[in-house]
């Protein structure tokens, strides 16, 4: 490992751990802890809840940790009561212990993803887009569109009984906007124009 990574790796052990020491979880590290244990515990505690439903290997990649390192904190916080995981396809992807319900967790599980993620947010903006529009819209092809169309109604967040229909709106439009800097530049800019999306009926 270089030095200038090394010192990139404590930067952003740094950054997050501050956010943990703010978290609102049970504290995890003891007295015989080692200073760069808590620090990489605490940079995940304050990574989680900034990033929820990220998998392994983008928790891993974004706090410069290696596998191993990685997987030790993680038991440890798990253990602890601090975070809890789900297992999704292919992925294990961590929360915040306590924090979301099921729906939350699946419909997280969707929006990092990049393509369900974009249909989301083009929905959400129009509605009755049709799978072209989708496709158009995405720049990829219509059977990635139904694809993905498939995933999202088994996980009960699309009907497709009349077209393409978001099954939990304000849900998705709520979780887009709060962890819109945790997904890409396009779901901050979603983000920044929410307020046009939500009808004022008082």
């Amino acid at each position: 490992m270089t030095e200038g990574f090394d010192g990139q790796k404590r930067e952003t052990l740094r950054r997050f751990a501050a956010v943990g020491a703010a978290a609102p979880f049970v504290g995890t590290a003891s007295a015989d802890d080692a200073d760069d244990e808590n620090e990489t515990r605490e940079a995940i505690r304050g990574y989680v809840p900034t990033t929820p439903g990220a998998h392994f290997s983008k928790l891993r990649d974004d706090l410069r940790l290696g596998t191993g390192e990685a997987q030790y904190h993680l038991r440890k916080l798990e253990k602890a009561g601090a975070i809890e995981s789900v297992k999704d396809a292919d992925y294990r992807r961590f929360f915040p212990a306590g924090r979301f319900d099921e729906t939350d967790k699946r419909a997280l599980g969707y929006l990092r993803r990049e393509t369900p993620r974009g249909m989301v947010l083009a929905l959400l903006r129009d509605p009755d887009a049709t799978g072209a529009d989708l496709a158009s819209a995405l720049g990829v092809s219509r059977p990635t569109i139904s694809a993905a169309a498939a995933d999202l109604e088994r996980a009960g967040l699309l009907d497709r009984t009349d077209g393409y229909a978001l099954t939990e709106p304000e849900r998705l439009l709520t979780l887009v906007v709060r962890y819109a800097d945790s997904f890409d530049a396009e779901a901050v800019a979603f983000a920044d124009d929410a307020a046009s999306l939500v009808a004022y009926d008082p």
